[in-house]
């Protein structure tokens, strides 16, 4: 059976979990990769809405196992909190297993990464202030705590004491006080017997099944142009989502991996500061916040909304190696008398038809546009792709043939079953 990577393939918020929740269907296993809870998945499943942060999207379905790999770092108490909340609607959520070797966000985490925000000014990232970022410092500084360090209560405390020595200093330094080691150490402590039954060797949990031939689906957080190495830096998250970090994030050999899917919007957001080009500022934007009900699922900002970036998806397709594509929310774009799709950009004199690698130019870039028409019709009834109209037909055929891929799935409504699944891939062996 295969393995497969899902990713976002824009700046996040695309609909991985809608997609994930498809596809996890037919999986075995499910295992988030990287990232904290400074995700959010929505899924809308018979009519109820559930929201994901920190647990893996397969944690709806019973039997199959979730896993929470070594790349992902965990507040303990947003997992246990997103774990009772799934118990009081009927999901036991006892298929969740977590690798020992993932990095624990800690008190002091969470208040610096906000101190850093406010000293940083007009010149902020855009943080979602969960400690993301200050947790794989640690992390990369190997100050780190691990879950597994909860099962060994004196490195714990030595651990956390040679830490605060600096962080202290650094709380003090932006005037919050200190934190008292031995607290810290007492208040997650507090959380070992409730971590006890998950802790798992993560790589030979997902080795193994793929070794008895089951399959696994890899899930990521945040989107491609969020990526630490191959985003708009510094406007990024702090860890890998590209499909490359499902290897060292799950703790398996890239020749494990037989697809990828890539997942995005019919047209471009963007959460929080940073570049980019088609951003609207008109009518239209504020048409596709609405009628996409754009605010994040994490933070609840309103999002920035813009025409499709194809440069910079196919830049995605390129570092990711995406197999298929996924777009999600076409039905947004319906009543659109035009559509236009970015097909290039203008940085002083010159032209780039590729994604460029100075961030200067892609801060200044300019769109290049195609036009494309728009269609009239509600998708939301349309359940082939012979009932979408043919200019949506069209246009989806335009994002395949542009990146040189192929579309598998193709959203026209937030619910599960608003999912058009298509037999035969479009793209390079042409239409269904």
């Amino acid at each position: 059976m295969p393995a497969t990577i899902v990713i976002g393939a824009q700046w996040g918020d695309e609909g991985k979990g809608k997609i994930t929740d498809l596809l996890a269907e037919k999986a075995d296993v499910i295992a988030r990769y990287q990232g904290g809870n400074n995700a959010g998945h929505t899924i809308v499943r018979d009519g109820e809405e559930f929201k994901l942060h920190l647990i893996p999207s397969g944690i709806l379905y019973a039997g199959k196992t979730c896993v929470i790999g070594n790349g992902v770092v965990i507040d303990p108490r947003i997992m246990f909190e997103e774990l009772e909340a799934l118990r009081s609607r009927g999901i036991p959520g006892d298929n969740l297993q977590v690798s020992g070797n993932a990095h624990l966000i800690m008190p002091y985490h969470l208040l610096l990464d906000g101190a850093s925000e406010r000293q940083l000014g007009r010149f902020k990232i855009g943080t979602t202030g969960r400690g993301i970022g200050p947790c794989y410092i640690d992390k990369y500084t190997r100050t780190g705590i691990r879950v597994q360090d909860l099962l060994d209560e004196k490195i714990l405390r030595r651990k956390i004491h040679t830490a605060l020595e600096e962080k202290n200093w650094l709380l003090q330094h932006y005037d919050l006080g200190v934190l008292d080691p031995d607290q810290v150490t007492d208040d997650l402590l507090a959380y070992r017997e409730r971590f006890e039954s998950f802790i798992c060797d993560a790589s030979l949990l997902v080795n193994q099944a793929l070794d008895d031939d089951k399959h696994v689906l890899f899930e990521g957080a945040q989107g491609a142009l969020l990526d630490i190495d191959f985003g708009t830096y510094p406007f990024v998250t702090s860890s890998n989502p590209i499909a490359g970090g499902a290897c060292t994030g799950a703790g398996v050999g890239p020749t494990r991996i037989d697809h990828v899917v890539g997942v995005a919007k019919a047209y471009t957001t963007r959460v929080g500061e940073g570049p980019f080009p088609t951003e609207l500022f008109d009518d239209v934007g504020a048409a596709m916040c609405e009628v996409g009900h754009e605010f994040g699922t994490t933070t609840g900002r309103k999002r920035r909304c813009g025409w499709l970036d194809l440069v910079a998806l196919r830049y995605a397709v390129r570092t990711s190696g995406i197999t298929h594509l996924a777009i999600t929310k076409l039905d947004v774009l319906s009543g659109l008398p035009g559509l236009k799709v970015c097909t290039g950009y203008r940085a002083g004199r010159r032209v780039h038809e590729e994604f460029p690698l100075l961030q200067t130019d892609f801060h200044h870039a300019e769109p290049l546009y195609e036009e494309l028409p728009g269609w009239s019709e509600d998708l939301r009834e349309c359940e082939s792709w012979q009932d979408l109209p043919e200019t949506a037909r069209d246009y989806v055929q335009y994002i395949a043939t542009f990146t040189q891929t192929r579309v598998k799935f193709i959203a026209v409504g937030p619910a599960r079953d608003e999912t058009i699944i298509l037999p035969r891939s479009i793209g390079r062996g042409g239409a269904v």
